[in-house]
């Protein structure tokens, strides 16, 4: 079992053999039925192959929503510091000369 990973022969053949047990599949019960019945042998798999499944659902779920991150923002600070900016703008001119080139 050494040799049996991508990129190898025996890798290939068994590939081959999976599709052609799929295709198979479609053909003789359906697309819906196979796609169903996949599904049920990853779900069992999973729960078989695994040692914790609440905990390797919880973190495959945390990988792919990552935790938000609240932030409190206080409102007034905000404001006074952006009235204090726009006044510094404007005393130094700053905010007449960006609307002149056009920014």
């Amino acid at each position: 079992m050494k040799d049996f990973h991508r990129g190898t022969a025996l890798f290939g053949i068994f590939m081959g053999i999976l599709f052609a047990a799929v295709g198979a599949l479609v053909m003789a019960i359906g697309f819906w039925k196979t796609l169903l019945l996949l599904v049920l042998f990853a779900a069992g798999y999973f729960f078989g192959a695994v040692g914790d499944p609440s905990g390797a659902v919880k973190k495959a779920i945390n990988r792919l929503v990552p935790e938000r991150k609240n932030e409190v923002i206080n409102f007034r600070e905000e404001l006074a510091k952006e009235q204090e900016a726009a006044q510094r703008r404007e005393s130094t001119g700053e905010w007449n000369q960006k609307e002149e080139d056009g920014e």
